[in-house]
């Protein structure tokens, strides 16, 4: 009887010490790892030698911006564990990106979480181009910058792909940032204030992505013309940013795998983010066919 209830003591101590890693969040938040990124193989060979030190920067950068801009959607807890990243290197899957659904969930239940997030760099690049025209002395050079990244997310109770998406920063955002901010370039190469900010627009895009895959924005409360949105400052809207408004239907159900594609989608009107909040946003209703509290948004083409 003693050694009986002994070990069930020791048992229920076990427990108690594993219950903070593996428990969901308590405010309702889903938990989510994220791993190192790092270029892939293909990627680190043909960058020159002369850029392998920015793009080492970039990413250094990236790692920390995404893990910034992923807590500031206020979806997710970011959680992680020193030895997550052993687990994916066994599998080589820092130097890949791929990963099987057993190493996904061994790697997201080690780190207590509900989703591991994996990003590896697939294209860099950042040069100079001299065009001259025939026929006459004239030249003009042209700034050609490319960052981009293929993100993954994995259940970590099944170990299942839930999304796949290749998201690009480039010569349009580029120069958006430096005319905003006025930074500059030196030798040809990012400084380091640029690498940051770079790393900053791309680690966003990301953080909006998966987010919106788990969470969509939707609408919280509907007064008149207006509505209130669940998503605020960092979480991926902006004044003046439009969205169409879908009132959600039945589940949809593929015949031949039984998978649960989600729930019908039924368009029900437009509107347009007039204030952003710490915590939630405001929009004017512009076409209205039923929108209504729990509507979902998706961004829509700006003519």
């Amino acid at each position: 009887m003693k050694n009986s209830a002994f070990r069930k003591l020791c048992l229920g101590l076990v427990a108690a010490a594993l219950l903070p890693a593996l428990a969901p969040a308590q405010d309702g938040k889903a938990t989510i790892a994220i791993s190192s990124i790092k270029p892939t193989p293909s990627l680190e060979t043909a960058v020159k030698p002369d850029k392998k030190l920015e793009l080492g920067r970039i990413i250094e950068s990236l790692k920390s911006q995404l893990i910034d801009r992923i807590n500031a959607t206020r979806k997710f807890d970011v959680v992680g564990r020193s030895d997550l990243n052993d687990i994916l290197k066994e599998q080589d899957l820092g130097a890949s990106g791929n990963v099987d659904a057993k190493t996904a969930a061994k790697a997201g239940k080690l780190a207590g979480a509900t989703f591991l997030l994996v990003t590896t760099v697939d294209d860099f690049q950042d040069f100079t181009e001299t065009a001259t025209f025939e026929g006459t002395s004239r030249s003009a050079t042209k700034r050609v910058f490319r960052l981009s990244v293929v993100g993954k997310l994995y259940d970590s109770s099944t170990g299942r792909l839930i999304e796949s998406a290749n998201l690009q920063t480039g010569n349009d955002a580029f120069k958006n940032i430096s005319n905003d901010r006025s930074y500059a370039t030196k030798d040809g190469n990012l400084t380091d204030d640029m690498m940051v900010a770079v790393a900053r627009d791309l680690a966003q895009k990301i953080a909006n992505h998966f987010a919106d895959v788990i969470f969509p924005v939707k609408v919280l409360i509907r007064r008149d013309k207006e509505v209130t949105l669940n998503r605020g400052e960092g979480g991926g809207v902006a004044v003046g940013e439009m969205f169409n408004a879908f009132a959600l239907g039945q589940e949809l159900v593929d015949p031949d795998t039984k998978e649960s594609l989600g729930r019908e989608e039924v368009k029900v009107g437009k509107v347009r983010i007039t204030q952003v909040n710490p915590k939630t946003s405001i929009a004017e209703i512009l076409d209205d066919t039923g929108i209504d509290k729990g509507a979902v948004l998706r961004p829509a083409t700006q003519p």
